[in-house]
């Protein structure tokens, strides 16, 4: 049997770290979990569910990287790319409703203070958790550098805010532990629970604008814009130019003006010049190019390469 070929075999590797990642997300909540059984500091408890929008985050990311592997088919000519935007939006959910429960057990030991038990191995199981979480941050966040995948560099990201929001709360309950102001423990869980309602939101908005088919951010739509001036040397200018974004992957057309007597050979040569540049600096970008003949230039267009 022939083996794999080199062009093959890296693209499964990426998935499978972000596969890593939900197991060790999966890992570090159940240490968390534990961590707030021995000791009941809503704090912990909040730490662990924080630790939601890792798997969310890991989740995301496997979908994204395995639904970007498959091509497109006859049912779906542009490729699969918006389906992680489905699952990253029950996610968002799931997070927001672990930041709604954070804070109602946060209410509650506000009226009525719970006292801190073993705190000693509860904060050690919580920071053993952490280190788990550190040392795969590190380790994914080379692997996403080598792979350069924007999915796994994410992910190390987030992995490393939980890593920094642990630390901080175990800093808290310790704190809350050795003063005996147990008002600092619920307090602690509600800072947290405003950060994980944040984190929700902000992946439930941005997963709904992939699905509304929202543009490419303004800093790319510049750099397209710069790139079709850098490339089209020969044509006159570039307008209706418009972007949307589906996963990891950029949409992008617009109607490229040459003169009148400009063949057919050599606009489409200008086109491939374009085409190359903009995917040798944006990478997984699908372009569309409308020629057109000088006299349908526009004023207000968004890009002039040169007048006749």
């Amino acid at each position: 049997m022939p083996n794999p070929s080199p062009q093959t075999a890296p693209k499964a590797a990426p998935a499978t770290y972000a596969l890593g990642s939900i197991v060790v997300a999966l890992a570090g909540i159940a240490l968390k979990l534990l961590a707030w059984k021995l000791t009941g500091s809503v704090a912990l408890f909040s730490d662990a569910l924080e630790s939601l929008v890792n798997l969310a985050a890991a989740a995301g990311a496997f979908i994204a990287l395995r639904q970007a592997a498959r091509p497109p088919d006859d049912g779906h000519p542009f490729g699969h790319h918006k389906a992680e935007y489905f699952s990253a939006v029950a996610e968002g959910i799931l997070i927001i409703g672990a930041a709604l429960l954070i804070l109602n057990e946060a209410w509650k030991a506000f009226f009525e203070p719970i006292v801190l038990e073993d705190l000693g191995i509860g904060l050690f199981i919580n920071a053993l958790a952490g280190v788990l979480n550190a040392a795969w941050a590190a380790h994914l966040l080379r692997q996403g550098r080598h792979f350069r995948s924007p999915a796994l560099i994410a992910d190390a990201k987030h992995l490393f805010a939980d890593v920094a929001t642990s630390v901080g709360v175990i800093g808290g309950v310790l704190a809350a532990g050795l003063t005996g102001y147990l008002i600092l423990d619920p307090l602690l869980a509600a800072l947290v629970a405003i950060n994980v309602l944040w984190s929700g939101w902000h992946l439930v908005r941005g997963s709904v604008g992939g699905l509304m088919d929202e543009a490419a951010p303004a800093e790319i739509r510049a750099e397209i814009q710069e790139l079709i001036q850098e490339h089209g040397a020969g044509s006159l200018q570039a307008h209706d130019l418009r972007t949307r974004v589906a996963g990891q992957r950029t949409f992008l057309e617009f109607h490229l003006v040459v003169p009148r007597a400009m063949t057919v050979a050599e606009a489409h040569k200008i086109c491939d010049a374009i085409e190359d540049g903009l995917r040798h600096r944006l990478g997984d970008i699908h372009i569309a190019i409308h020629v057109e003949p000088s006299e349908k230039a526009k004023a207000e267009a968004e890009v002039i390469i040169a007048s006749e």
